[in-house]
């Protein structure tokens, strides 16, 4: 029996690659000869660059930058086991996680440790970047991105703004001649499964701003300010992006790349093309695939529909197992054989989160034992017909 596991992160509690081999030693306890592929998944999100770095054997390497609030951070990079493709990951660098829930504001977080890191790995020789947008603190269009790439923001007085969210108000010049000429020769992909333009009602602000601490008196205040930010590049460039598909992404750091060498795709298709997921389900005979909650949002575009898409276009059966199935979870029956939580009774959010490990591979040893009966009883069944075409009648022995 070969089982693929290809789950995305239970998010705040365990990683896509620690689902992902917690499930594997679950299996291997029930059933010794079972081949098992690992793929772990991801959106663009938290856990991308973990996901990537051990599907193609690269490497992480550790790097210091600025923080969301322009505070030295210690964080890191991947470079792909091609050697010369490089994965930062925006989450890891000014994530919403390293911002304390009392200080959320993206008027006072910046992007600029995203440039840094960016312009640091390009004067060592790299060119080839993915970048996973998702998870940011920030909303501030890639402005500090920017700024760290060499572009100038200058405000009425002539004087370069601060990079931080609120210089978008204060924005009234931008040049781009001053960009750093190594960023030309640089070539970026996006990871990402967000489709807003940067701004109006679907946009940056609206939809991800309140997460991010935006109050709802500013909401418009602020995405006009993006919007007049925004016009005043693209008059500066004659160029028009920010009503592409992912602009919004980040807090608009997606509409900053879309002003450089830069191409959006799916982050799930992106991971599974890099991974090879679609070659490693051909002769699977189940997969197993997950997220932290599971509801009615799981078919719009997150990890676990992307594995079933595939799964069900190779017509292998594939297995949902969350940390929660959440309100009209129930359609989930169409696409998924079974539908599991990892839940054992009533238990507060932080009761699931704090033991997730140990929920998790006991349902994953309850599944496991299901997948071994099924296994026993379909050799069984092989080997009766296999009996029963072996046994000859007395016609053909004798020719009576």
């Amino acid at each position: 029996m070969k089982i693929v596991i290809a789950p995305d992160s239970f998010k705040g509690s365990l990683t896509a690659l620690q689902v992902a081999r917690i499930i594997k030693e679950e299996l291997i306890k029930e059933i010794p000869d079972v081949q098992v592929e690992m793929n772990p998944m991801a959106d663009g999100g938290e856990g991308t660059l973990e996901t990537l770095v051990f599907a193609t054997k690269g490497e992480r390497i550790p790097i210091v930058s600025s923080g969301p609030f322009m505070e030295q951070v210690s964080t890191e990079f991947g470079i792909l086991g091609d050697g010369k493709t490089v994965v930062i990951e925006i989450a890891a660098i000014s994530g919403l996680p390293m911002v304390p829930i009392e200080k959320r504001d993206p008027l006072y977080t910046s992007t600029y440790g995203i440039g840094e890191v960016i312009l640091n790995v390009a004067k060592d020789g790299y060119r080839e970047f993915i970048i996973c947008l998702g998870g940011s603190s920030t909303n501030d269009g890639g402005l500090g991105m920017l700024q760290a790439l060499g572009v100038q923001f200058l405000d009425e007085n002539n004087e370069e703004v601060p990079p931080l969210g609120e210089s978008i108000f204060k924005v009234n010049k931008v040049n781009f001649a001053t960009l750093n000429p190594i960023i030309h020769d640089c070539r970026f992909t996006i990871a990402s499964d967000v489709d807003s333009p940067l701004c109006g009602k679907n946009g940056a602000t609206y939809i991800f701003g309140p997460q991010k601490g935006v109050k709802e008196e500013y909401m418009k205040a602020y995405d006009q300010a993006m919007h007049r930010y925004a016009r005043l590049i693209e008059n500066h460039l004659d160029i028009d992006v920010q009503k592409n598909r992912g602009a919004g992404a980040a807090g608009g750091l997606g509409f900053a790349f879309l002003l450089l060498n830069t191409k959006i795709e799916s982050g799930s298709r992106l991971i599974a093309e890099v991974t090879n997921l679609k070659n490693k389900m051909k002769d699977a005979n189940f997969i197993i695939t997950g997220e932290g909650q599971s509801d009615f949002q799981t078919m719009f575009g997150k990890v676990p529909s992307f594995v079933a898409k595939l799964a069900n276009e190779a017509d292998v059966k594939i297995i949902l197992l969350s940390g929660s199935l959440g309100k009209g979870y129930e359609g989930l029956y169409d696409h998924f054989m079974s539908c599991h939580s990892i839940t054992t009774g009533p238990m507060t959010l932080e009761e699931c989160m704090e033991n997730a490990e140990t929920l998790l591979a006991n349902e994953a040893r309850n599944i496991t034992r299901f997948l071994k009966v099924i296994s026993e009883e379909g050799a069984k069944q092989v080997t009766a017909d296999h009996i029963q075409r072996s046994v000859r009648s007395p016609t053909e022995v004798f020719g009576v």
